[in-house]
C-alpha cells in the first residue's frame, strides 16, 4: 500500500486519489470495470484496488451486491 512517508510524496501515494473516485461517485453509481475503465488513464490497476479496500475500510463507499455497484456513503 502506497501511503505518504518520506520515500513517497503525497501525490504518488493512494490517499491522493480518495478525491478523485470519490468525485466520480457523488454523481452516480458505478460498476467496478465502469470506474476503472473511465480512470485508467490516471490510475494503474493496483493503485485503483488499494483505493477501492481504503474508501470501502473508511466507510466511505458501500457495495450494492445486488446491483453490483458501488455507492458513495454521504
Amino acid at each position: 500500500m502506497r501511503l505518504p512517508n518520506k520515500v513517497i510524496s503525497y501525490n504518488e501515494s493512494i490517499i491522493s486519489k480518495f478525491p478523485i473516485i470519490l468525485n466520480l461517485l457523488k454523481s452516480k453509481d458505478y460498476k467496478v470495470m465502469e470506474l476503472y475503465e473511465k480512470l485508467k488513464a490516471d490510475l494503474d490497476i493496483e493503485c485503483f484496488i488499494e483505493t477501492l479496500d481504503c474508501l470501502f475500510a473508511l466507510g466511505k463507499i458501500v457495495i450494492d451486491y445486488k446491483a453490483r455497484r458501488i455507492h458513495y456513503v454521504v
